[in-house]
């Protein structure tokens, strides 16, 4: 038997895990992923620092009061590497990612700023392939790029591209969409597959191949907003699945309103090129990010004709409903396996695969 005696000693300060230690006093990845440690990020540095009412709702969008409108107004920066993937690339995603915010609380997108951060030594047709696709997608969302700016910082301070946009929509009136107004018996629906966007990004990045492409989801979600409400203004929650996947929105959702949210899991629509993707890698396809999709919280007996309303929009064709929200266990989300039993899906730490949108 080997002599520890003079074994150095052991020094935990000194160990390294592959997800990030929440006590950190430093940014990490984690930071960024849409999960605890956002969250964390955001209740203990920026909420103190521009507490408001405004602000607390904490939805994709925030609905504002001004000259007797009400505008639905989000911000939001794109990082993705790289910056082209199968389906789409930074300029679709800057559009798409914002519109969708807005279409969120139940706006009708009308008008974005863009700004981008270029590295020096970018390729200008990179950066025009870029803000092409910015404008091809702002026409097909149907709204106006109405203001932006341009800065560079020195070689080896950035990454080529970064973008960010901000939005603004009108609400209609009769509209209230926000976490909080989620309700026992709501039916949770979801507007198609999942997982699209992060296995796209991850297959290029990574140089995998799963014998098909996958290409991401990337589309405006806005129209499909509006064939939702036009069946009832009465839907409760909408929202974008990205950063952190299903399962951090359904989370945020829990523990925004306080009720209990069930899912099933054979009834998620998860593609077999992405559960194949994911078994191989060892993820779960409920944390993978989307951006073009939505996951709807609607009364039980609005439920059927929103759900058909929705499968007859190109952006909804494989909705399905998914689950409920209850009484039980509130906060909390749980999953009802194709095995028979029941798994919590708790809000991740940070993101699977961080630079993703």
């Amino acid at each position: 038997m080997a002599d520890l005696t003079d074994a150095p000693a052991i020094d935990p300060a000194n160990w390294t895990c592959p997800a990030p230690l929440r006590d950190q006093g430093v940014v990490v990845m984690g930071h960024g992923g849409g999960g605890a440690l956002s969250a964390e990020l955001i209740d203990q540095v920026f909420a103190p620092a521009y507490g408001n009412p405004t602000l607390a709702g904490l939805a994709d969008s925030a609905v504002l009061e001004l000259g007797g409108a009400r505008l639905a107004f989000s911000t939001d920066s794109y990082v993705v590497r790289p910056l082209f993937f199968p389906g789409g690339c930074l300029g679709d995603l800057a559009v798409n990612g914002t519109v969708n915010d807005l279409a969120m609380s139940g706006a009708r997108p009308a008008y974005l700023s863009t700004a981008f951060v270029l590295e020096e030594g970018v390729e200008l047709t990179v950066v025009d392939r870029v803000a092409r696709a910015l404008g091809a997608a702002a026409r097909a969302a149907d709204v106006t790029v109405a203001t932006g700016d341009t800065k560079v910082v020195e070689s080896g301070h950035g990454d080529g591209v970064y973008v960010t946009t901000a939005g603004v929509g009108l609400v209609p009136d009769g509209v209230d969409i926000r976490p909080q107004r989620a309700r026992p018996g709501d039916a949770v629906l979801v507007s198609g597959p999942i997982g699209l966007h992060g296995v796209a990004v991850m297959s290029v990045r990574e140089g995998l191949e799963f014998g098909v492409e996958i290409a991401s989801d990337t589309a405006p979600l806005a129209g499909l907003v509006t064939a939702m409400l036009a069946v009832t203004k009465d839907v409760h929650v909408l929202r974008d699945p990205t950063r952190g996947g299903l399962g951090a929105s359904l989370n945020e959702i829990a523990r925004a309103s306080g009720t209990g949210v069930r899912i099933t899991e054979r009834a998620v629509p998860v593609p077999d090129e992405v559960a194949n993707a994911c078994g191989f890698l060892g993820l779960d396809p409920l944390y993978v990010a989307n951006e073009g999709r939505l996951v709807a919280f609607v009364p039980r007996e609005h439920a059927d004709a929103v759900l058909a309303a929705m499968r007859a929009h190109p952006q909804g064709a494989g909705a399905a409903l998914i689950g409920e929200c209850v009484a039980e266990h509130p906060g909390m989300v749980t999953v009802a396996t194709g095995l028979g039993g029941t798994r919590v899906l708790d809000l991740p730490l940070g993101e699977q695969l961080p630079r993703i949108c």
